[in-house]
């Protein structure tokens, strides 16, 4: 079964890696998260992630001083059809302290799976084994898709 057909109903919350893979084309995952944003901008699913991810491609890029890449970035998580960046707001920021003190995730992971509870998002696609499943957000693991 592939990914796609493994994610249940309502829109799919994407990590920061699912971002990087596709705009790096990093070749043990980029043929797995394309047809995500495929989907997305023939609306056939909703991709959700929170302006952490905004946050963390960008540093790369700017390090490196490639405005390019980074204009990629931007463009793509700004301009998409079918992917919403959520802003981090009050009920996101309490909702993610409270994750960060009950199962312990780190701010940025707090944050991201925060904006997804919000987005009433029925998975959450990473690459972070760290991540714990919460009773409303199954994570999917793209290694476990390979």
């Amino acid at each position: 079964m592939g990914l796609i057909d493994s994610l249940p109903d309502g829109p799919v919350a994407i990590d920061t890696s699912v971002v990087i893979y596709l705009i790096e084309r990093q070749p043990e995952f980029s043929f797995l998260v394309r047809p995500l944003f495929q989907h997305a901008d023939q609306g056939q699913i909703e991709l959700v992630t929170s302006t952490v991810t905004l946050l963390e491609v960008l540093v790369v890029p700017y390090r490196a001083g490639d405005t390019a890449l980074a204009a990629r970035y931007e463009a793509l998580l700004t301009r998409s059809r079918g992917l919403t960046m959520v802003e981090l707001e009050r009920p996101i920021l309490r909702a993610a302290s409270h994750l960060r003190a009950t199962h312990g995730v780190r701010t940025p992971d707090a944050l991201q799976l925060a904006a997804a509870l919000s987005r009433r998002c029925g998975s959450f696609v990473t690459n972070d084994r760290r991540l714990p499943h919460l009773p409303n957000l199954p994570v999917v693991q793209l290694r476990d898709h390979l």
